[in-house]
């Protein structure tokens, strides 16, 4: 009985940090992703090429090397983080180019019309994007930074390659004691996945819904 409590407080542990590292690295996307959609199209062509630059390398990099370059590079640079602070950094900085492309494409679907009339009012850039084109953008954007936000709770998986015990990382240790009961076992740990996953699709259903309705 008592070893049966232990594995359920395992699996809870566990559940418990994929949910905070997704929770966490998706909040943190979200505010990067969006200051560099706001760079890449910016009137100033330092910050679109730096955002562009940024963007680019960071979509066309494994996440792998990610985490190996926050976990291990970093601290020959004096720059030291514990596990899952480096895996929330890895997170955040590789999912928020994905953020990036999405809140970009919103922005490309506001009528042109609407900027110029920001302008013409005396609107400056800033105010121009965060007030007027942006609560636009983010409308359309919902259904593909929802489906960015799905594809980081399952890339939190890689973190348990890099000494942070979440549910992949403990899948992996349960099969290797219970070996007998894979399956079971890899079951138990999808549906783990599904309750964080299939929520999120509802609500990416339902804000679509919504912004449909306000258009």
């Amino acid at each position: 009985m008592d070893h049966f409590l232990a594995e359920r407080a395992q699996v809870w542990d566990a559940f418990m940090t994929t949910l905070v590292l997704a929770g966490v690295s998706g909040a943190l996307s979200l505010v990067l992703g969006t200051v560099l959609a706001g760079m890449r199209v910016s009137p100033y062509l330092p910050l679109r090429t730096v955002a562009t630059a940024y963007t680019e390398l960071v979509r066309n990099t494994p996440l792998t090397i990610v985490f190996f370059f926050y976990v291990f590079v970093t601290p020959s640079m004096g720059f030291s983080f514990s596990y899952k602070v480096a895996a929330v950094i890895a997170l955040t900085c590789y999912t928020s180019a994905f953020v990036a492309e999405a809140v970009r494409s919103g922005i490309n679907s506001v009528a042109a019309g609407q900027a110029e009339a920001a302008r013409s009012l005396g609107m400056s850039f800033g105010q121009n994007l965060f007030i007027v084109v942006l609560p636009q953008a983010f409308r359309t954007a919902i259904p593909p930074l929802i489906s960015v936000i799905i594809a980081l709770v399952k890339n939190t998986s890689v973190a348990g390659a890099f000494s942070v015990l979440e549910l992949f990382a403990l899948s992996k240790r349960l099969t290797n004691t219970y070996s007998a009961d894979v399956i079971a076992i890899l079951v138990g740990i999808a549906l783990c996945y599904l309750v964080i996953c299939i929520p999120l699709g509802r609500l990416a259903a339902s804000l679509e819904r919504k912004a449909v309705f306000a258009r």
